[in-house]
């Protein structure tokens, strides 16, 4: 057996593999063509199924296309947020997914943590914590979300929260994952267990959602196979824009820095301070100018925003030439959790030492990078300067004696007195030399040094003459060999500046120098860069002359330089240095402030501009009439060619004398044969300015035979919105990065540090990184304040419903406020009429004060912030409708009154309004009655103040109460309460307004109570009918028996009421044993009445018991008989079948 080759596998013959292979190899499988029948099915019911479920795929899988502004070369890490209950696994699960991609344990997580995934890939893992705030923020910026739940224990609240807050807010990727089921012993309770948790999950999300099981932890973390199976599935997703993040820019801070004076702090512990925050950008460009908001803090102004390196870079293609990602490029940075070494910043450099750093640690143990320059730094005893103070200098090898420099002179009072005119002066080179480089300094003491040993400093002996005109040139001093002296600087030797030696003549003026002029040293004596002095000077005025030839870029000159837009029309260049002044002005204490050039310049300066100078004397000449007559007709404004002011070169007018215009499209009978070259340019260029606008007709309405070509709408608008990212890429691709950065923002992927100021000192002190700190960009018409229209749904599994004037917290957008809304609904498009309650399982309107959003902006609402409520937290999901200041939220007023003057249809009503003005706003509005009566207000009465004359359908009585039905325009309550969790030591401890109720409540307070509210039971009172009375002359002439009889009441009580009656014993004893057999009588009736009932209700039972048996035995019968009928069916078909078989054989 263990001689038997092993047999190998069977080559794969379908498939995507197998396709890739016979393409790899050129071997067509299909060179007959595909055979269509082979697989066509042979249902027609089933293909037209298969061709509806194709068509349903297609359609599912095109969505609304989104222009996608990430960046495709360097993009932002995806932020992938860890969200579970405690206890769940989160902190093990990020340490198993860290260490699979970078090979570096985490003891503390702290912060986002970025590692490097891929070629072009990033990962920026965050855990959640089990705060309602920090969910509500990461529920806004993450791209992906593993939610974590515990098979032992299954979902708890935390996560339909966290689902609920997503769904708001965008709905990003959710994949699901479930630990603790080793916990679960047997097999068939743990797979049952999979499959409900996996319904549940389906339900919340959608039906296949993909959901992974973690068995157990090995080792301190989660076994690597299934981390490894996590990975490959999160590595290879997609993920779409959402609406909110492609329309503003956000950051998620990774480090903070407290940039307030230490000193500031120490007298001022309590003022506000300026924080750096930095990470990467994100979204749209974001801008200098962009107003931004932090999720618990408030609005902010961005003071600087600077880019900086990318601290976790992408792997280059010149680094990876393999598939593979190297491990040297498996880089992760989590400055929060003190991973990594060094941090360079713009003006500082920070070294993270983990730990207890002692420098008297174990030798053999090799120390880091941070670790080995704090030691290197620790050994330090001098500085530079005393270093090189002592430093010496020694010609040769051999030598024992180093070199030493001369003592200073009288002279150097002297030196110091004629630089004193100078542009910049030894003093102030010195203090430039403070800010130089190491290198500048060492380069600076060799020259020092060979000076000390050409021979002692005596400087100029001459005064400085001035060279900025040409006759300078010429006038300028020889100076002999023996007058050759070397200096302490190059400027007093004489070397030329910039300004100097723009000023410089050009080649022609300096030929006009004689070998006399220039100094006659030899080339062992004279310096390097004293030679050819004329030369060079040239040489620089050439190159600054082509400079200014050179194209200008108007966009750097407007957007990156202080000039002004006369001085860039002008020509002027901005000074050099001027960026790096503009990056460091914020750090230097003192600046040099330059003096503006203006546009008058003398005749010694014109040498250094480009253009020419224009003498006053040459424009006299444009004062004489003359000239100027002679020049009038090349304007449009001139009369050359004719006397007519609208006539040709030949004189002819241009339209006829009708009034027509001339018919360029028709034949010319009345032209020459032969027409003129300008003539056939013009028809041609009409001919093709039609066939243009023939093509662009045609392509507009005119549809294309082959379908194939044709793009759907769906393609045509991905099309269109590539088409115009290749056209902004091409518009900014010759710009500059800090040019691009002032006029489009800093895209996003750019590792950005912004500085902002204001913040409030609690945020520094209470600072937690395990809370997420968010930068959001706010657009310009978010900054306002306005009334909020929405559209809101009380969430179904929220127990109370919502009252009109409740405070809510609301996350719309970045922001996180308290306000009062007021609910109302759409009374058939002619009012908006308030409700007291939200309605159920229904949406309904609100209106709110608060910082204004854009429509179409999903939010959520909370009854409480806090972590000790039992029930479910979010009480009601919407969306943003519009910003409508006009619309007015009405509700029902019902004003009473009661009649004091009744006549036929009128009467005059009192108690319902004030005054005559009340009365006179409310003329000819409907009333009622509460018999139904209906009437309508007229005048106001002169007296009581308030009454008034109505009109009804009847005659009222005083008795009716008349009401008038009224709509009272109110308006919601200017409250905002910013959420400011990130300003406290407990960030879930954060109190919002309360309820009367509630503080009455905490308090033990009872409600006080108002006697005119108090309920009273009310009191009615008989209704009394008056007597009929008919007028006496009626009376008479109605008959006798019509007539009313009143018979008087007699003033005597009669006869038979006032006997007594008297029962004799026979009589009481006869009467009792009558009423004894009532009774009896009585008694026997309800028994009997009782087994009547009985015996009915048994007697209904068993028939509805045999009525039962007989249709059920109908129905067995029935199928039988139905059953015996196809049988005799199929037989006689049968029969028939083989019958017309036997003839056709006959």
């Amino acid at each position: 057996m263990e001689d038997r080759p092993q047999k190998g596998h069977h080559r794969k013959q379908a498939g995507r593999k197998a396709e890739k292979k016979d393409k790899a190899q050129g071997i067509n499988r299909h060179e007959g063509g595909f055979n269509e029948k082979a697989f066509a099915p042979r249902s027609g019911r089933r293909a037209e199924k298969m061709a509806r479920r194709k068509a349903d795929k297609d359609q599912a899988r095109v969505h609304v296309p989104l222009v996608d502004r990430t960046p495709k070369v360097t993009p932002p890490p995806v932020i992938i947020a860890i969200m579970g209950p405690p206890g769940v696994g989160k902190s093990l699960l990020l340490k198993s997914l860290v260490r699979r991609y970078t090979k570096h344990n985490l003891n503390d997580v702290k912060g986002p943590v970025t590692v490097v995934t891929g070629m072009k890939r990033r990962f920026t893992f965050v855990e959640v914590n089990n705060d309602l705030n920090s969910m509500v923020d990461i529920g806004k910026v993450a791209d992906l979300v593993l939610l974590m739940v515990d098979a032992s224990f299954g979902f708890e609240m935390e996560t339909f929260e966290f689902l609920n807050i997503l769904q708001s807010h965008g709905f990003p990727k959710v994949v699901g994952i479930l630990s603790h089921l080793d916990l679960i012993k047997r097999v068939s309770v743990q797979r049952e267990t999979k499959r409900a948790l996996k319904h549940r999950f389906w339900t919340e999300i959608y039906d296949g959602a993909k959901l992974f099981c973690l068995s157990g932890v090995l080792n301190g973390r989660y076994p690597d196979t299934e981390i490894n199976n996590i990975c490959r599935y999160i590595g290879n997703m997609k993920f779409r824009p959402l609406i909110f993040r492609n329309t503003h820019s956000y950051l998620l801070a990774d480090r903070m820095e407290d940039m307030t004076p230490r000193e500031q702090v120490r007298l001022q512990p309590k003022a506000d301070r300026t924080i750096t925050v930095y990470g990467y950008l994100r979204g749209t460009n974001m801008r200098e100018s962009t107003k931004v908001h932090i999720p618990g803090v408030g609005d902010l102004a961005i003071k600087s925003l600077k880019v900086l390196s990318d601290p976790c870079p992408l792997p280059t293609t010149e680094s990876e030439k393999k598939r593979r990602l190297a491990d040297k490029n498996r880089t992760i940075y989590a400055p929060m959790s003190d991973v990594g070494g060094i941090i360079y910043d713009k003006d500082a450099v920070y070294i993270n030492v983990p730990g207890n750093f002692s420098r008297n640690a174990d030798p053999d143990v090799p120390q880091g990078e941070g670790e080995q320059m704090v030691m290197d730094l620790q050994d330090a005893r001098d500085t530079i300067a005393d270093n090189i103070q002592r430093s010496e200098i020694r010609l040769l090898g051999s030598s024992k004696t180093p070199l030493t420099v001369g003592t200073s002179t009288a002279n150097d009072d002297e030196d110091a007195s004629d630089d004193g005119d100078e542009s910049l002066s030894d003093e102030s080179e010195e203090s430039q030399a403070e800010d130089e480089s190491d290198e500048e300094e060492d380069e600076e003491d060799e020259r020092e040094a060979g000076n000390a040993i050409a021979g002692p400093s005596t400087g100029r002996t001459t005064q400085r003459q001035s060279q900025r005109s040409v006759e300078g040139l010429k006038s300028m001093p020889i100076i002999g060999r023996d007058e050759v002296a070397y200096a302490e600087s190059d400027s007093d030797l004489g070397d030329l500046d910039d300004e100097e030696r723009a000023a410089q003549p050009d080649d022609a003026n300096l030929d006009d120098l004689d070998d006399e002029d220039m100094p006659d040293e030899d080339e062992d004596d004279t310096p390097r860069w004293k030679a050819n002095l004329a030369a060079q000077a040239a040489e620089t005025f050439s190159t600054n002359t082509r400079n200014r030839r050179r194209p200008k870029d108007l966009t750097s000159l407007i957007y990156a330089s202080d000039l002004t837009p006369r001085q860039i029309l002008m020509g002027d260049q901005p000074p050099e240095g001027e960026e790096n002044n503009k990056m460091d002005e914020d750090d230097d204490l003192f600046t040099v402030k330059k003096k503006t050039e203006t546009f008058a310049t003398t005749e010694s300066e014109g040498i250094d501009r480009s253009k020419p100078i224009v003498n006053a004397e040459s424009l006299a000449e444009w004062a004489n009439e003359d000239m100027l007559e002679s020049i009038r007709g090349l304007f449009i404004t001139g009369e050359k060619f004719g006397d007519e002011p609208d006539a040709d070169e030949n004189g002819n007018p241009y339209e006829d004398e009708e009034g027509d215009f001339e018919d360029l499209e028709g034949d010319d009978k009345g032209a020459d044969t032969g027409p003129s070259q300008e003539h056939q340019t013009e028809e041609e260029r009409l001919k093709t300015k039609k066939e243009l606008l023939k093509r662009k007709f045609d392509a507009q309405y005119d549809d294309a035979d082959d379908g194939e070509n044709k793009l759907d709408f769906y393609q045509e608008r991905k099309e269109e919105m590539a088409q115009q990212l290749a056209l902004n890429e091409a518009e900014f691709e010759g710009m500059d990065a800090q040019t691009r950065g002032i006029v489009e923002g800093y895209r996003p992927g750019s590792y950005v540090r912004i500085e902002l100021g204001s913040i409030p000192y609690e945020m520094v002190e209470h600072f937690d990184p395990t809370y997420p700190l968010i930068v959001g960009g706010l657009l310009p018409a978010e900054e306002r304040f306005g009334f909020i229209q929405v559209r809101v749904k009380r969430h179904r599994w929220f127990a109370k419903p919502l009252k009109t004037n409740d405070p809510l917290v609301f996350s719309v957008g970045w922001r996180r406020f308290q306000s009062i809304p007021i609910y109302s609904l759409d009374d058939h498009s002619i009012r908006m009429r308030m409700l007291k309650y939200t309605p159920e399982h229904m949406h309904c309107y609100a209106t709110f004060y608060g910082p204004v959003s854009l429509p179409n902006t999903g939010f959520c609402t909370f009854n409480s912030l806090g972590d000790k409520t039992a029930a479910f937290r979010v009480s009601a999901t919407g969306v943003v409708l519009d910003i409508d200041r006009t619309s007015k939220i009405v509700k029902k007023l019902k004003l009473t009154g009661t009649p004091y003057k009744i006549f036929k249809n009128t009467a005059f009503i009192k108690d319902m309004f004030t005054s005559a003005l009340e009365v006179a706003k409310f003329e000819g509005a409907n009333i009622r009655t509460v018999s139904g009566i209906r009437g309508q207000v007229k005048k106001a009465m002169p007296s009581p103040d308030g009454a008034f004359r109505a009109t009804f359908e009847d005659k009222i009585l005083p008795s009716d109460i008349v009401f008038l039905r009224a709509w009272y325009a109110i308006q919601p309550r200017k409250f905002y309460n910013p959420v400011t969790s990130l300003l406290l030591a407990d960030k879930s401890d954060w109190k919002a307004m309360r309820l009367t109720g509630q503080v009455r409540f905490e308090k033990g307070l009872k409600t006080p109570s108002d006697p005119n509210s108090a309920y009273r039971e009310i009191e009615r009172r008989p209704r009394i009918d008056r007597p009929l009375k008919i007028p006496a002359q009626l009376q008479a002439r109605l008959p006798y028996s019509s007539k009313p009889k009143n018979d008087q009441p007699q003033k005597k009580t009669p006869y038979l009421l006032k006997r007594a009656v008297v029962l004799e014993p026979e009589e009481k004893e006869a009467m009792q044993v009558m009423s004894q057999m009532r009774a009896l009588r009585k008694e026997y009736l309800t028994k009997k009445d009782k087994r009547q009932k009985e015996s009915l209700t048994s007697l209904r039972k068993k028939i509805a018991l045999s009525e039962e048996r007989k249709s059920s035995k109908l129905k067995e019968a029935k199928k039988d008989s139905l059953m015996k009928a196809g049988k005799r069916e199929k037989q006689l078909a049968g029969e028939g079948e083989r019958s017309s078989k036997r003839q056709r054989t006959k």
